[in-house]
């Protein structure tokens, strides 16, 4: 039984790839593993896994892992999906207190680690668990097994499954229990729409406990025969001169070093993209225009920017540094994979936009105050504005539930008015708008009007005055000003208006070593209505910000304008 594996989909597409291609390479020593063996690594580690717990039968027990970015990590992965039980990848940047949470909250039978974090998972395990999971430490995998047949048997996935914890923004972090049904939806939905292929070679620099690092740039590349680079933790020098180096002179050479295989494929969130802007200046002369080469789109077949919001300075500035190569937007969350997305012809790329419903995915607009469904073609009020409505989502890449939590669960779907199931309520509001120029290219799904958003429901949707503002909106005119670097739009309470619009900025210190309200009120009186202009501003040196870029507001408020909660106004 060693060399045999449930057939699930994305098992059954590896064992079809060719047996020698690439399927992960760790950028930093250039140790390649092969399609090959990936299968006969899984097996061996699923047996091990079933050691560890002394049982054969793992069908839906929560298993976690503390594993670098590497191909050990992809392995174990697969191992606890091939186990039919439940995988819970955590980060080993967590504080002890937070793995404890997500343990006990998980009620996770084993944890699993590497040579690396086994001092962390020891850490871990020193807490006050409400039941202490079995531990095994695994050994680093070195390669170069030969190719090995696995027989594929059994449809039936059983509990196979990925559970990821929300970022905890908003609440105390939920499990999201994602079923292998669901992984493969997700993933053959965007293989579809972004034609991952064998000839994709991506470079993973993302964090692996979040959706973004593990389904669009882990399982989607491996069911498409693809090969994933990992360079982890993130540097930008480091990114740079890899992706220069198929086009630059190495070490004193007239050539460029042919071992290294051009990067095609990118998908980070919008800071990677600030740094990686801000540091090209300070490469070597020899590395700069190769680097431009290198993310131009006659090499770089697709950039993606998501997670978080994208200003359009760093779209523009992008779009400039690699001769044209525009950014593609997506929408996704933990609990629905990537919903929406922009096209892959540069015409669909709409700035500010999100783009369509993904292949499988249905999406609606649920107006906030009223209820009412915004039918298509309703998309703008009687005083000739845009209709914002909750974006509701279903079909099958929805997530089946919030582990152990059904009132959390139930409160965030609603039925459907016909048999088409019930909607996931995302929280997320947007506007639809048509764009002629857009949705001509013929792909599919990528068509009819577009999506904006506009922030959360409960984070950057500001009420003001009878007046409903987009934090989004405010924050993308703050970041298009030469004088500000970072920008986040909040809701301060107020006693006269319900909320008013505050903002929190850093400054670039090449163009501003001050900034008043007052400069901030002249340079946005001509791009935004006088309502959506901040009432309260304050100059910061950090504004903090989660693995994905994204900030909690909440917390933020609190900190920042603590004594602005009044009914006091400019």
């Amino acid at each position: 039984m060693a060399s045999t594996l449930p057939n699930l989909p994305l098992f059954d597409a590896i064992a079809r790839h060719d047996p020698n291609s690439a399927a992960v390479i760790h950028s930093a020593s250039g140790r390649t593993f092969r399609y090959g063996e990936l299968l006969g690594d899984v097996c061996r580690t699923r047996n091990r896994l079933r050691e560890a717990a002394g049982r054969e039968d793992l069908g839906g027990d929560r298993i976690a892992f503390l594993v670098e970015n590497s191909y050990d990590y992809v392995v174990t992965l697969l191992a606890i999906l091939a186990a039919r039980a439940i995988a819970l990848p955590l980060s080993a940047g967590f504080p002890a207190a937070e793995l404890q949470y997500i343990l006990n909250q998980s009620e996770a039978s084993l944890l699993v680690s590497s040579a690396k974090f086994a001092s962390k998972a020891n850490e871990v395990l020193a807490t006050d668990l409400s039941s202490k999971p079995a531990v095994l430490h695994l050994e680093k995998l070195l390669g170069g097994s030969p190719h090995e047949q696995v027989l594929l048997e059994g449809e039936d996935a059983g509990q196979a499954a990925m559970m990821l914890y929300t970022s905890g923004t908003t609440n105390r972090p939920k499990g999201v229990l994602l079923p292998q049904s669901v992984l493969t939806a997700q993933s053959k939905s965007l293989a579809e729409a972004w034609k991952y292929s064998s000839a994709d070679h991506l470079l993973h620099v993302l964090p692996l406990h979040h959706i973004h690092g593990t389904v669009n740039a882990i399982l989607t590349p491996l069911l498409a025969g693809s090969t994933i680079e990992f360079m982890f933790p993130f540097n930008p020098d480091k990114v740079w001169r890899r992706l220069a180096a198929p086009f630059a002179p190495q070490d004193g050479t007239t050539t460029p070093t042919p071992a290294k295989e051009k990067i095609t494929f990118f998908t980070v969130v919008p800071t990677v993209y600030s740094r990686l802007l801000a540091t090209h200046k300070f490469l070597p002369d020899a590395l700069q225009e190769p680097a431009r080469d290198a993310v131009s789109p006659a090499h770089m077949r697709l950039s993606i920017s998501g997670s978080a919001a994208l200003p359009t300075p760093v779209k523009k500035a992008w779009a400039d540094l690699s001769r044209g190569n525009v950014l593609l937007e997506r929408y996704g969350m933990t609990e629905v994979g990537m919903a929406l997305s922009c096209g892959l012809d540069f015409a669909d790329r709409v700035d500010a936009s999100v783009g369509w419903p993904l292949p499988s995915v249905e999406a609606r607009l649920v107006e906030l105050d009223t209820g009412l469904v915004i039918q298509p073609g309703e998309e703008v009020d009687e005083r000739g504005r845009d209709r914002q409505g909750e974006i509701q989502l279903r079909g099958p890449t929805i997530f089946k539930e919030y582990w152990r939590n059904p009132s959390a669960t139930a409160s965030e779907f609603v039925e459907g008015e016909d048999d088409g199931g019930r909607w996931f309520k995302t929280g997320d509001v947007a506007i639809r708008r048509n764009v002629p120029s857009a949705g001509q290219s013929g792909q599919a799904w990528a068509k009819g009007p577009m999506y904006f958003i506009q922030g959360r429901r409960s984070a950057d949707i500001i009420k003001s005055g009878g007046e409903k503002v987009s934090a989004l909106e405010v924050e993308r005119e703050l970041l298009s000003l030469p004088q500000i670097s970072e920008a986040a739009v909040v809701a301060v309470p107020s006693g006269k208006w319900g909320q008013k619009v505050g903002a929190i900025v850093i400054l670039d210190a090449e163009q501003a070593t001050s900034w008043s309200a007052m400069d901030m009120r002249r340079a946005l009186r001509d791009r935004l209505a006088n309502y959506k202009i901040p009432q309260v501003l304050r100059v910061v040196q950090h504004i903090p910000r989660n693995a994905m870029g994204k900030v909690n507001k909440k917390a933020l408020v609190k900190e920042v304008f603590a004594e602005d909660f009044s009914g006091d106004e400019m």
